[in-house]
This record gives C-alpha cells, structure tokens and sequence, in this order.
C-alpha cells in the first residue's frame, strides 16, 4: 500500500469520521425517548451532512492518483476505530444525554481534524483541498454547538441528586 503523506493521512481521517459519524447519529437516534423527538431533526440533518461530507471528501480524494485506495481504506479503519469506540463508551447507556455527550466528544475531535487538515494545506496549497475545508469547518463546527447545546438541554432537565 502506498505511504500517505500527513495531509493525505488527514484527508483519511476526516473521510473516515464523516462516516462514524452517520453511524453516531442513527445510534444516538435511537437512544431517544418519545418526549425527545425533537431532538431526530437535528440528529437526520447532521447525518445528511455527514453523508454530504463523505461524498465531497471522496470526490476530493480521487484526485490523489495512487493513493486513493491506500487513503480509503485507512478512512475504513479510523470509521470501525470509532465505532468501536461508540460502542465502549455507550454499553449499557440508554438515555439521549448519553449520546449527545459521545456526540459532543466526537464533533469537537472532528472539529479540531477539519481544522488541522485545513492548515497542513496552507503550506500544500491544494485548491480542491481549501475548497473542502473552506465548506466542512463551518459545518464541523455547527454540528459541535448543535450537540452541545442539545447536550446541554438534556442535563438541565436531570435530577442531579438521582443516582447515577
């Protein structure tokens, strides 16, 4: 397989938790109460973004020629690393606030690769690469206030002298 540079080792990253993160919205989707529903507008739009990220990246990605495949299939693995790790930090949880704090932790880590991805390329001065960030940092960073927010909501209506 070919040797990713770090930028392409980032575009890998990025392409592989736009897809964790479908797979983190249909979960957290799932967590929802009745009462929560409101909550399924946000979590459908985010993983239509992430689905639109995905796609974008992709199509970036297919530039890189000898590279793409090495790039794709070290998304696969950062997308079942995070899995994975969804799996771990939600076992045995059912309730929504739980997944909007994995959300929260998740969209800030994405945040921060879009972020790094976009300063590697300063120095790379790849256009379709700025043109990519340029569009996903916003929406990273939209996504971050959305679960936080949510998060937020959810805590406020907890009894904090309830068990755990």
């Amino acid at each position: 397989m070919a040797e990713l540079t770090k930028l392409e080792s980032k575009l890998a990253e990025v392409l592989g938790l736009a897809g964790a993160a479908k797979d983190a919205a249909d979960t957290v989707k799932g967590m929802l109460d009745p009462d929560e529903e409101r909550f399924g507008a946000t979590l459908d739009r985010m993983k239509e973004e992430a689905a639109e990220t995905e796609e974008r990246t992709t199509a970036v990605v297919s530039g890189f020629d000898g590279k793409k495949t090495a790039i794709t299939e070290e998304a696969r693995i950062v997308r079942a690393d995070v899995r994975e790790m969804m799996q771990t930090y939600l076992e045995g949880e059912d309730e929504a606030l739980d997944g909007f704090e994995f959300l929260t932790m998740s969209e800030a880590g994405e945040v921060g690769h879009w972020a790094i991805l976009r300063k590697l390329n300063e120095r790379a001065g790849i256009a379709e690469v700025r043109e990519l960030t340029d569009w996903a940092v916003p929406i990273q960073e939209d996504h971050l206030k959305l679960v936080l927010e949510s998060s937020l909501e959810l805590a406020g209506q907890e009894d904090p002298s309830e068990p755990a």
